[in-house]
């Protein structure tokens, strides 16, 4: 009897075991970069990025609607190529960095289009202000790195317009658009132990440095390239 129900509870239980979690990636902020271009009095479009974007993001590419990302973004390290320009950019007129240091997004729900593209619609907050943003997202590549640690990581392209006055942002109306086209390039590495199988080098894989003698891990080593 005892083994009967032993038996019925496995049974019962092995579409739940069947299910695996979706995967936790950390962003990486050296390969993450937000970039905005805004119109500048009508003769060209000002280009303007942010890098060091912190965040963290669930994602199964099997199953799209599961996937959810939380991402800050430091404004305070914006940067328009020119300090005078970034200076006025960040003053309380426009961005208001000192007290608005960060925006950030958190995705509320995705819409897959097809296996390697979705939007991703989120609410995005910028200067204390609150908003639905829909981000175009492709899949770039999910993949083991080839450089060490050799960590699964998943790399995605996106774009998005918004309006800056939405946000509050409405200093200097004559001479700066109101729409901001946004690109944003980002890398997201598996977040799990350094041991997992699923992350580790083969032994063959080209390119992996030959380990220490007297170690049986192969040691990190400087990237070199962006």
């Amino acid at each position: 009897m005892l083994t009967r129900l032993t038996l019925a509870l496995l049974l019962a239980a092995s579409p739940l075991l069947a299910i695996a979690a979706p995967d936790r990636y950390r962003l990486d902020p050296v390969h993450t970069r937000v970039l905005f271009a805004v119109e500048h009095a009508g003769f060209s479009h000002a280009l303007g990025t942010v890098s060091g974007s912190e965040g963290v993001l669930v994602f199964d590419p099997d199953d799209w609607r599961t996937a959810r990302l939380d991402v800050t973004v430091p404004i305070q390290r914006l940067d328009l190529g020119d300090a005078k320009w970034n200076t006025a950019t960040l003053a309380r007129n426009l961005l208001d960095g000192e007290r608005f240091p960060e925006a950030r997004f958190v995705s509320t729900r995705v819409e897959p289009i097809d296996p390697t593209h979705a939007n991703v619609i989120g609410q995005l907050t910028v200067r204390g202000v609150t908003r639905e943003v829909t981000l175009a997202v492709t899949l770039n590549a999910l993949k083991r790195h080839p450089l060490p640690p050799f960590r699964r990581t998943a790399g995605f392209s996106a774009t998005a317009t918004l309006s800056r006055s939405a946000f509050g942002v409405d200093g200097w109306a004559s001479m700066i658009g109101d729409e901001v086209q946004l690109r944003i390039e980002a890398e997201a590495v598996r977040d799990r132990n350094a041991d997992d199988p699923a992350d580790a080098a083969p032994t063959d894989a080209p390119g992996t440095p030959a380990a220490p003698a007297d170690s049986d891990t192969p040691q990190p080593v400087q990237e070199t390239t962006p």
